[in-house]
C-alpha cells in the first residue's frame, strides 16, 4: 500500500513507462536507502538497482546524514553545494534516529530540502503516515515493498526531474 502527498497523478499502472530508469532519465538516478534491517536493506537495494538506479545503502539516520553531508561535524560543509542523490528512502522505525526524525533534518536544509523523501513502515499506522506527509515525505509506502512500488517510486523521480 502506498501513500503520498496527491499533488500529481501517482494511481495506477505505469503505462508506458519502461523498466529501465537510465533510459527515461538519461543517467542513472542515485537513491539513499535507509534501513536498520539488512534483509529489507537489501531487498530495497535489489529492486532499485532492477530498475537501474544507482543506491547507496546505509543502515541508520546518522549514517545518512553523514552522507548526505549533514553529520555533527559537517554541518554547513553542503552550503552553495548540489545533492549527491535523487531520492532518500527510508525506514520509519529505526534505533537512535527515525525515518521522521531524518525527515525534519532533511526539510530542514537549505540543499537538501528539495530533495524527495520516501518513508517505508511495516506498520499502517494512519497519524504516522499523516505525521510524516505533513513534515515533507512524498510518500509512505508500506514494507515490504514490491517491484510494483518501484515503479511508483520511478514516476515521482520523472516529475522531480521535470
Amino acid at each position: 500500500m502506498l501513500y503520498q502527498i496527491m499533488d500529481g497523478d501517482y494511481g495506477g499502472s505505469c503505462g508506458g513507462c519502461s523498466e529501465d530508469m537510465t533510459v527515461e532519465f538519461g543517467y542513472e538516478p542515485h537513491v539513499l536507502a535507509v534501513d536498520d534491517n539488512l534483509i529489507d536493506r537489501t531487498l530495497v537495494e535489489k529492486l532499485l538497482k532492477n530498475s537501474s538506479c544507482k543506491v547507496t545503502t546505509a543502515e541508520n539516520g546518522l549514517r545518512a546524514l553523514e552522507f548526505l553531508g549533514l553529520g555533527s561535524d559537517q554541518r554547513n560543509s553542503l552550503e552553495g553545494t548540489v545533492s549527491k542523490v535523487n531520492l532518500v528512502i527510508t525506514d520509519y522505525c529505526m534505533p537512535g534516529m527515525t525515518g521522521y526524525e531524518l525527515l525534519k533534518k532533511i526539510k530542514e536544509s537549505s540543499v537538501l530540502k528539495e530533495v524527495p523523501v520516501v518513508i517505508m513502515s511495516s506498520e499502517n499506522i494512519p497519524t504516522r503516515i499523516n505525521q510524516c506527509l505533513e513534515e515533507g515525505a512524498q510518500m509512505f509506502m508500506l514494507k515490504p515493498l514490491k517491484q510494483s512500488d518501484v515503479k511508483q517510486l520511478k514516476r515521482h523521480l520523472m516529475k522531480y526531474r521535470s
